[in-house]
């Protein structure tokens, strides 16, 4: 049994409760939030403990903090958090930029506590077994990867709230692209972004619209990542590997389908059970996403959204 406190009672932080909730093996001590509507709302709906300070969720007996609060409070948040000795779960992206990123990594190496990353697609069967397809051969020598990503607005419909659509914040680079860069970078190893050209509306608050990027893998395989918001057709996520063999595309977040040369593409569904983030988290398995490697990601995403 892991106790755990939560720093963010937003619509990320309601889903991580559902999720300890479901596993059953998670004591949820505490949710602190400044939003006094939001703790009254998770405490009368899924019936867990609210704080009335962060000092207190600190001083609550617990083994982990999970920080789900805008980007810009992770470093500050973590940094008390290692010193207190807690480990330490954080959303994604690591921090506000790579700044405090590294402060964060500073932090928690100096005090010796465990961390991770919420990447949920380290802990996906589809994402496992793309993956041993990837590095058994299965679809031969791997000629290019792209990253393909499309939302008809930004935010969506669920993700309102007052930062997500922020230039300083928000957007789907820093919100979306961590998954699969921390993804492509532990398959492929480290990334070499070539060249980028991102887009930006005349409203200088408001995030980027549209990117497109190359590069190569520490391999030397070439990479093209796209994303593109406000377009007139649904939400589409595509994570594909093209092999002399065959082709592998993740697409949606959890659908794995192949194509083979010359017949039609097919869905795989049977996969093998892995561990889940809190599994590794009870074992301390090598499947987490710690914060160094976060950092990695972080370089990635600062460096993106950078005008050329």
């Amino acid at each position: 049994m892991i106790s755990i406190g939560i720093i963010g009672a937003g619509i990320v932080g309601e889903r991580i409760i559902k999720e300890m909730q479901q596993d059953g093996k998670i004591d949820i001590k505490g949710v602190y939030d400044v939003q006094q509507e939001r703790l009254q709302y998770l405490n009368k709906t899924y019936g867990v403990p609210i704080a009335d300070s962060f000092e207190s969720i600190l001083h609550s007996n617990i083994d982990w903090l999970y920080i789900g609060t805008p980007p810009a409070l992770h470093s500050e948040i973590a940094k008390r958090a290692a010193g207190a000795g807690i480990h330490v779960l954080s959303e994604k992206p690591l921090a506000h930029n790579l700044a405090d990123g590294e402060e964060m990594v500073a932090a928690v190496e100096k005090s010796r506590i465990r961390t991770a990353m919420h990447f949920p697609l380290m802990y996906s069967p589809a994402v496992h077994d793309m993956v041993k397809r990837i590095r058994t051969g299965n679809i031969g020598k791997i000629t290019r990867i792209e990253l393909q990503t499309f939302f008809p607005d930004w935010p969506r419909a669920w993700q309102q709230n007052p930062w997500i659509a922020s230039r300083s914040q928000g957007g789907f680079v820093r919100e979306v692209f961590p998954h699969y860069l921390q993804l492509l970078n532990r398959v492929f190893g480290e990334l070499k972004i070539a060249s980028h050209q991102i887009s930006y509306p005349e409203q200088e608050d408001k995030c980027e619209t549209g990117i497109i990027a190359h590069g190569l893998t520490a391999g030397n395989i070439p990479f093209l990542i796209t994303g593109l918001s406000g377009i007139g057709q649904k939400e589409l996520l595509q994570f594909k590997v093209y092999g002399e063999e065959g082709v592998l595309t993740l697409e949606n977040w959890s659908n794995l389908y192949e194509e083979r040369k010359y017949e039609e593409r097919k869905q795989i569904t049977d996969f093998v059970e892995v561990p889940t983030l809190f599994d590794a988290m009870r074992t301390q398995s090598t499947f987490l996403v710690t914060f160094e490697e976060g950092l990695v990601a972080q370089r990635y995403i600062d460096h993106l959204l950078q005008k050329n």
